[in-house]
């Protein structure tokens, strides 16, 4: 799925990342450098006979390593066995902060216990149905526990969750707990947790914790939601929308605005970061 990773690439670029490069198996990097703006680059990678990423690929990455601040897994990246594998391995060994995010949290469900193997920061950013396939409980259960649940697999895990949906809530390991309240129904639409991804990726790089930046990530990402609506309305919205109202969302809280925001915040009148 070239549109997610050229989505998420964008919306960190749109969101302070200095540098994005998008990893793509070798035979669509073309196709996929013609959806991209020029300010993301991309690094063809070793891939399968099914144009996924292949294991062999992990050589290449692991030379990121030391030129690289945050490595987001997951938009696009598909469920072959093979990427599985190499999503795995990255995340035992990365020693950079990662998101994790559609596919790669799929292949987390398979060996959890990959996420103890190394101390680097780790957002986990599931729908309820991906926190269904991580934690073995029913969707039903979750939305109905949604503080819980997210806050007992961050403590258990070592990690920061970041639970989409309705009032997303945002639990990390040591027990904080942050719900969103910005956001709206025209922003379930395709693509729009891509944004996410690339949001909380850019967030992480310029210095953020990892519960701040998913915090921080979840509340941009809502208020760039809010306002894509109202220019565009709920219902004819698209991804690529909330990507374009970031900076007015950015604006808005640093800007004119901020003290307002500060004020509000301290009367307990709005819920902001």
């Amino acid at each position: 799925m070239l549109g997610a990773a050229a989505l998420s690439g964008l919306a960190a670029m749109r969101s302070g990342a200095g540098l994005v490069t998008v990893g793509i198996p070798q035979s669509l990097n073309a196709v996929l450098q013609k959806k991209l703006s020029p300010v993301v680059m991309t690094l063809p990678l070793n891939e399968t006979k099914d144009q996924s990423l292949s294991l062999s690929a992990f050589h290449r990455i692991e030379k990121l390593y030391d030129v690289c601040t945050v490595l987001a897994l997951g938009p696009g990246l598909s469920a072959h066995p093979e990427t599985r594998k190499l999503v795995l391995k990255i995340v035992a060994t990365s020693p950079l902060p990662l998101v994790i995010d559609a596919d790669a949290l799929n292949a987390l469900a398979c060996d959890l216990d990959v996420l103890t193997k190394s101390g680097t920061v780790k957002i986990l950013t599931p729908h309820p149905g991906e926190m269904a396939r991580l934690t073995q409980l029913t969707k039903t259960h979750i939305e109905n526990n949604r503080s819980q649940t997210a806050s007992e697999f961050a403590k258990k895990y070592h990690c920061t969750v970041l639970l989409k949906g309705h009032r997303t809530v945002v639990a990390s390991s040591r027990g904080d707990l942050y719900i969103n309240k910005t956001g709206n129904p025209g922003m379930a639409t395709a693509g729009s947790g891509d944004v996410l991804t690339g949001m909380i990726a850019a967030f992480l790089a310029q210095g953020l914790s990892g519960f701040e930046a998913a915090k921080y990530g979840a509340y941009i990402h809502g208020r760039a939601g809010d306002l894509a609506a109202g220019s565009k309305t709920r219902l004819c919205m698209i991804a690529s929308d909330i990507i374009d109202h970031i900076p007015l969302a950015v604006k808005g809280r640093e800007g004119s605005q901020s003290k307002k925001l500060s004020i509000l915040k301290k009367n307990n009148e709005i819920d902001t970061p």
